[in-house]
């Protein structure tokens, strides 16, 4: 075995680790309010969400193709080159999630991934399509939890106005019921978002080095990605799921419904709409404080709030300097560049 065909393999092996770590890193994002209100068990949670994460994989690959074209110029670059630019931004978005998963801070796995492809694009000197990072990633990272904060807020409002004379306790029960299919409804997007961003890293490594051309994503490559994603999910994220479901405010069945049906719609109209890889994270964590808002603003945790919104911020320059750090260690190393 030569050496780029090596490089290759441990590429997509490290994309398909990633794509495990966002499984469980992500994974209490889908279920953490379901779970938290007692709709769920975490054990069937997370099963269902398993299970979803996969099917939802399986739904497009628009968000794909657009991660695999936010680095261009490869053609200069011999494969091993072009294959350590690959690896160094897999790495860098590797580190950030195992340090916040560590510390409980539901930051995005997405924004991580993206964060350590453009630190290595500069650091490279591979050119990066800023136009593409801006309409697709940044603009969507701004859209995004400002929809989720408003529509959870509004949809809630609207649950409080139906069912203002209801029984407390037949209100709870029922949309304990509600959640099972909102926390379905989530998990779905959250494949259909999260899996596809690993599925265009592993054609831009297989680009790199000379085993596939084209703009289509083999089936292989689909199937490995949903696997991964469902697997890591199974594993669990209970660290990211007490600060999902308690820390940031107690949701109620008929807020944490709100909240997941929000997320759910936002997630499924970026990638289906916009083929724009938003953050499943982001976007749940503001229909949180949307949805809990309406008890009153001050019974969301806006200390909390504060510490996740800074995490938001620094990820995709931490990630981009793990990333350009990790590529001038690999550049050194590896023969061929």
């Amino acid at each position: 075995m030569d050496l780029t065909l090596a490089l290759v393999i441990a590429t997509v092996a490290i994309a398909l680790f990633f794509d495990y770590t966002n499984g469980f890193h992500d994974a209490a994002n889908a279920i953490a309010t379901s779970v938290s209100t007692r709709a769920l068990t975490p054990r069937l949670a997370l099963t269902m969400a398993a299970i979803l994460n996969f099917v939802g994989a399986l739904l497009g690959v628009g968000v794909a193709k657009t991660i695999k074209d936010i680095l261009t110029g490869f053609d200069d670059m011999s494969a091993n080159h072009a294959l350590t630019v690959v690896l160094s931004a897999l790495v860098g978005a590797i580190v950030w999630n195992l340090i916040t998963w560590y510390f409980g801070i539901p930051s995005s796995s997405s924004h991580a991934l993206i964060g350590g492809l453009i630190g290595v694009g500069i650091a490279a000197g591979v050119s990066v399509d800023w136009d593409k990072v801006v309409e697709k990633v940044a603009i969507p990272m701004v859209v995004s939890p400002a929809i989720g904060f408003g529509g959870a807020f509004i949809v809630m409002l609207t649950i409080m106005w139906l069912f203002r004379r209801a029984n407390p306790h037949t209100l709870n029960r029922g949309f304990r019921l509600a959640q099972t299919v909102s926390a379905a409804a989530l998990s779905l997007g959250h494949g259909l978002q999260d899996a596809q961003k690993t599925m265009g890293v592993i054609v831009l490594a297989l680009i790199a080095g000379g085993e596939h051309s084209g703009d289509d994503i083999p089936l292989w490559v689909i199937i490995a990605a949903a696997s991964a994603i469902s697997l890591g999910t199974m594993s669990g994220g209970m660290r990211i799921m007490r600060t999902m479901g308690r820390r940031i405010i107690a949701l109620d069945p008929p807020r944490g419904f709100a909240a997941e049906s929000t997320a759910a719609i936002v997630l499924y109209g970026m990638a289906i709409g916009a083929h724009a890889p938003v953050s499943t994270t982001h976007t749940m964590t503001s229909a949180v404080m949307g949805a809990g808002a309406t008890k009153r603003f001050s019974a969301v945790r806006w200390g909390v709030a504060r510490g996740i919104i800074t995490a938001w911020i620094i990820t995709i320059p931490a990630a981009a300097g793990v990333g350009a750090l990790t590529y001038f260690l690999l550049h050194m190393v590896i023969p061929g560049n």
